[in-house]
């Protein structure tokens, strides 16, 4: 496949997952494009609904850009959400203001497992191929552009649940009473993830991550069984093109800290933690066979400027002692998404105080 795109400016990002030199640390932030931004507020009126936002590629486009005009942040991440996936299984996704997603059909029976199919990526979800192809041409080689998926084990739980859940009961009791009816759903799911993860790359992802939101719910001999080998198979089947046409994945998971290694070995580029492990205790276990993304507590954002820089310091440099003094390999991330009450400013204190603290001299 050839690229007739521009070439990257700033690849600073990509360098990072590939563990090569870089003049400071990459730095891009999970729900970078969102509520916190008056501008992504305005878009989101303007769009009517969350969906409406989504699913019209000018707009999607639109808030992805947003926060590339107020900060000098090294990648864009698309505009959408993680249940487009199941919503084009045709579970019907919704948003309740102040609940979040809802689905009108959750899965609640084998026969529901039995009528759910890969979607066509080219129908159902041909607005998000439609979104990342219009971001990638305006971005015009300013930054890499990141697509994205959720898990198979975090879409099942939405899919099971109807939504978000605070105890994972529905879930959980499948996992328990009725094991291989929850591997068929989650085999279908994995096939959707890997079909629209390479469908985003072909219309020009230059990076994909998979979000493994709530892997961390699972007592550790499920997560392997439900979570981590789904994982597994997508990094060693999704397709993601070679040499410097290759689209590095990365693996990110709240509460993944006790499976570093494991995640490591699977194929995966990167892989993403959250604030509950150090950086350097990351290095330090799994080496250098993958790219480690993270892992600032978002909290820090509600902090003064004095101590996000702090803190920002204080994560660069755990990760740089573990690793020999080098800053390579590293992109710096939260360790989860933005909250929507979080100040434009500190966002810009944060982003600059990685770079400055990180450049070379």
């Amino acid at each position: 496949m050839t690229d007739k795109n521009p070439p990257l400016k700033n690849d600073r990002f990509l360098r990072a997952l590939r563990r090569e030199p870089v003049d400071c640390t990459p730095v891009w932030l999970m729900r970078q494009a969102g509520r916190y931004l008056p501008e992504y507020r305005a878009t989101r009126q303007q769009a009517g609904s969350f969906m409406g936002l989504a699913t019209q590629p000018e707009l999607a486009c639109e808030v992805t850009l947003q926060p590339l005009r107020r900060y000098a942040l090294d990648a864009a991440i698309l505009f959408s959400d993680i249940l487009t996936v199941p919503d084009a299984m045709g579970l019907g996704l919704y948003f309740v203001e102040g609940e979040g997603p809802k689905f009108k059909d959750p899965v609640r029976s084998e026969a529901d497992i039995a009528r759910l199919a890969v979607p066509d990526m080219a129908g159902e979800l041909r607005y998000v191929m439609d979104a990342v192809a219009l971001i990638r041409r305006e971005l015009d080689g300013s930054v890499p552009l990141i697509g994205f998926s959720g898990s198979p084990w975090t879409l099942a739980c939405y899919m099971v649940e109807g939504g978000g859940s605070k105890d994972f009961a529905r879930i959980k009791s499948l996992a328990l009473n009725n094991p291989a009816a929850l591997h068929r759903l989650l085999e279908v799911t994995t096939e959707a993830v890997i079909a629209y993860l390479a469908a985003q790359h072909a219309a020009g992802a230059q990076a994909l991550q998979v979000f493994d939101t709530w892997g961390g719910v699972l007592a550790p001999h499920l997560y392997r069984e439900f979570s981590l080998r789904y994982l597994q198979r997508i990094a060693a089947e999704l397709p993601r093109g070679d040499g410097a046409q290759r689209a590095p994945l990365i693996l990110f998971g709240k509460g993944n800290a006790p499976y570093l290694e494991e995640l490591a070995a699977s194929g995966t580029e990167g892989l993403g933690v959250d604030w509950t492990v150090g950086l350097g205790e990351a290095r330090r276990r799994i080496g250098d066979k993958v790219a480690l993304q993270g892992n600032l507590d978002p909290a820090t954002l509600y902090a003064s400027p004095e101590i996000i820089r702090a803190e920002a310091a204080r994560a660069l440099d755990d990760y740089a002692q573990a690793n020999g003094g080098s800053r390579e390999g590293h992109v710096f991330n939260l360790g989860h998404g933005m909250s929507p009450d979080m100040d434009p400013d500190h966002v810009r204190v944060l982003v600059d105080a990685v770079h400055q603290h990180s450049r070379r001299d």
